[in-house]
C-alpha cells in the first residue's frame, strides 16, 4: 500500500483499515510462533502499512484542527 493509496480515505475509513492491519499482524504472530508462518516478509509489509496509515491520520487530524 502506498500513501497515494490512502489520500481518498476518511479518518474513520483509515481507522478502520489500521484496526484490519493489526488483527492480521496479530494473526501471523501466532502463526509465527507456532512455526507456520509462510511468508515472513508480510510482517514487515502490514508494520509498514500500518504506520502509513498512521502517518494519514494524524496529518488529517492536525489538518483539521
Amino acid at each position: 500500500m502506498k500513501m497515494s493509496e490512502l489520500k481518498d480515505f476518511t479518518i474513520t475509513e483509515l481507522l478502520a483499515k489500521s484496526r484490519d492491519l493489526r488483527q492480521e499482524i496479530f494473526n501471523l504472530r501466532l502463526q509465527q510462533a507456532s512455526s507456520q508462518l509462510e511468508k515472513p516478509a508480510r510482517l514487515r509489509t502490514l508494520r509498514r502499512d500500518v504506520a502509513r496509515v498512521e502517518t494519514k491520520i494524524s496529518l488529517l487530524r492536525k489538518k483539521s484542527a
